[in-house]
């Protein structure tokens, strides 16, 4: 299973004082020595094999918009050079920009209105250490470029109102795409509802502290659930990121959307 990554750094795109040509950028997909919010710390040399490896087989690394691998013009370019440096994992890259996803992605990059990376990995060899769990040898799958909310309750209102958007377009949804997205809107729901029971905390606590020892527990204080089977915090934790979520949802709201007006 992959994970993804995002990169608080400035994109530089081509503007009158980047030396770039039309359609290209500058960025760091990932960065050394940092510890993030998930205590991941990448350390030099974890992107050497997997580089090696594209460029062997003579692909092109994808730059995405938004980790969409469903949406063929959410593929809005490819990585034209990638290599580590000192800093981290520095790549150039050419925009599509005959792909008007691409070319609305630059204008933002130009823009400076997206200013995230992103990219998406698995983990060959880490080790677990007292100062955070140090990412080795990675597998890279994609580059994105990402609009990243202020928090993760910004990003799951935002696929909130992409899913109001789409029961107002009235269309008619095939099975299988109905299925997926009320899948999706269940998991919505419990982040929301564990994020509530967060908030409470102390109020709780309180509470089940003068419970009965034999009372059993309201279906409230239960853990989440996604459709019908129970899940864990953990389990939560290991579940699609929720900007991939919003993601999605904000892609088949304006096609929905606009399709079923």
């Amino acid at each position: 299973m992959f994970k993804l990554k995002n990169t608080p750094l400035r994109v530089k795109a081509a503007g009158p004082d980047d030396n770039l040509e039309e359609g290209q950028f500058e960025a760091y997909a990932s960065v050394f020595g940092n510890t993030d919010s998930y205590g991941d710390i990448v350390e030099p040399g974890a992107f050497t094999r997997t580089l090696s490896e594209w460029k062997d087989r003579g692909e092109t690394i994808p730059v995405l918009w938004g980790h969409d691998m469903h949406d063929p013009f959410a593929n809005i370019g490819g990585v034209l050079s990638a290599e580590e440096d000192e800093h981290g994992l520095k790549i150039n890259g050419q925009l599509d920009l005959d792909n008007p996803t691409a070319a609305q992605v630059y204008r933002l990059m130009k823009g400076r209105r997206t200013n995230r990376m992103s990219f998406a990995y698995a983990v060959r060899d880490s080790e677990k250490r007292d100062d955070g769990n140090h990412l080795k040898d990675l597998d890279l799958f994609e580059v994105s470029v990402v609009q990243v909310p202020a928090n993760d309750l910004a990003e799951v209102l935002t696929v909130k109102s992409a899913t109001e958007a789409l029961v107002k377009a009235g269309r008619v949804l095939s099975a299988k795409n109905e299925t997926a997205l009320r899948e999706a809107r269940d998991s919505i729901d419990s982040v929301l509802k564990s994020l509530e029971r967060d908030d409470r905390g102390g109020d709780e606590d309180q509470e089940k502290a003068s419970e009965k020892p034999d009372a059993k527990p309201d279906a409230s204080d239960e853990d989440p659930t996604v459709g019908n089977s129970p899940v864990s915090r953990e389990e939560l934790k290991d579940g699609p990121p929720v900007s991939t979520l919003a993601a999605k949802f904000n892609h088949y709201a304006v096609l929905y959307g606009e399709e079923g007006a």
